[in-house]
């Protein structure tokens, strides 16, 4: 698609989140095709800008805003919603409150209504932190939705994932140039650690084990496929408080506490609105026994179908041509099927 609209803000003034309050919060967004179309939303994942939607939208693409409206969301510690490098004082920087999926979901929830005038969305499409996102909406709304797409997520951030996690925290607060977050020229030994110690939960072990260092002849070694893939990629576009921030809200993650009281199975039971669950057989992050499980709970409400890929978490993403047009053909199929 050529060209990006323009990014939109909604301020919505003094906003509760799990932490405590953001003064005035900001959600930003982006709108493709009209709004008289069935409405469809794409909220952002981890390390993801607005521009990172792009991928799926299109008129030679599953979201197409020919025929849909889409709105895509920027999640609050992206940098371009409310976030630790944004947010005045007094909750700037390490200062910024803990956010939840709750949190997002009530905030562009209010974008939809109260600014787009949408009173009902047909679909909720996301990709890892995107798709823990779809997993609250038809929780938090349920006559809100008829379709949520999960793609390489879950509805609760399991031990395991939990975990992992703690590996790039754990560096970045770690380094010598972090300072508690309170830095004032970019932390580069903190963010190039958690970069590295996160990239290779990214891809699964078989596409390590298979594809090695030479990606496809894009990068000469390994050490250049870490350094430039993925500490360019955070030192050049992320804030690491934002890092940290985003990441708890991942950390977090648990569908079942915003009703039921914990209760996993029950409350994913009472979901009304049809579901496609598409997790990656190589996947380290949200592995597809888990999401066995959850579709499991929503009984027949959920479709499960699994990415046959080596290329681990990021098959759900936009890294694999191959997986990419995979997942676009079961998501069409899902969004036609009425």
């Amino acid at each position: 698609m050529s060209g990006q609209p323009a990014t939109h803000y909604y301020y919505h003034g003094r906003f509760k989140v799990a932490g405590g309050i953001l003064p005035n919060a900001v959600t930003a967004y982006r709108t493709y095709g009209d709004s008289k179309n069935p409405c469809i939303v794409f909220p952002t994942c981890y390390g993801a800008k607005l521009d990172s939607q792009a991928y799926m939208v299109g008129t030679d693409k599953v979201l197409n805003p020919d025929k849909y409206y889409i709105v895509t969301f920027a999640l609050f510690c992206n940098g371009e919603s409310s976030s630790p490098s944004n947010t005045p004082f007094p909750y700037n920087g390490p200062y910024f409150p803990a956010i939840s999926y709750e949190d997002n979901a009530r905030a562009q929830y209010a974008v939809l209504t109260k600014k787009l005038g949408i009173n009902h969305i047909y679909c909720v499409f996301g990709f890892s932190m995107g798709a823990q996102m779809s997993y609250h909406w038809p929780v938090m709304y349920p006559d809100y939705l008829d379709k949520y797409v999960v793609a390489c997520g879950s509805a609760r951030t399991s031990p395991h994932n939990i975990a992992f996690l703690e590996g790039p925290k754990a560096a970045m607060k770690a380094s010598k140039d972090f300072e508690n977050g309170h830095y004032k020229i970019i932390p580069q030994h903190g963010i190039r650690a958690f970069g590295r110690v996160y990239c290779p939960w990214a891809y699964g072990q078989t596409w390590f084990r298979n594809h090695g260092y030479l990606f496809d002849g894009l990068y000469s070694c390994l050490e250049d496929f870490m350094r430039e893939r993925w500490e360019a990629n955070y030192l050049n576009f992320w804030d690491a408080n934002d890092m940290l921030a985003l990441l708890n809200t991942w950390q977090t993650a648990d569908v079942s506490k915003v009703k039921d009281g914990g209760d996993l199975e029950k409350c994913l039971g009472a979901v009304k609105a049809k579901g496609l669950i598409m997790p990656c057989k190589t996947d380290l992050y949200f592995t597809p026994e888990d999401s066995e499980i959850e579709v499991s709970y929503l009984k027949d409400t959920a479709k499960l179908v699994i990415i046959d890929s080596v290329w681990g978490h990021v098959a759900g993403g936009s890294s694999s041509p191959k997986d990419l047009e995979f997942v676009q053909a079961q998501v069409k199929t899902f969004l036609e099927d009425k």
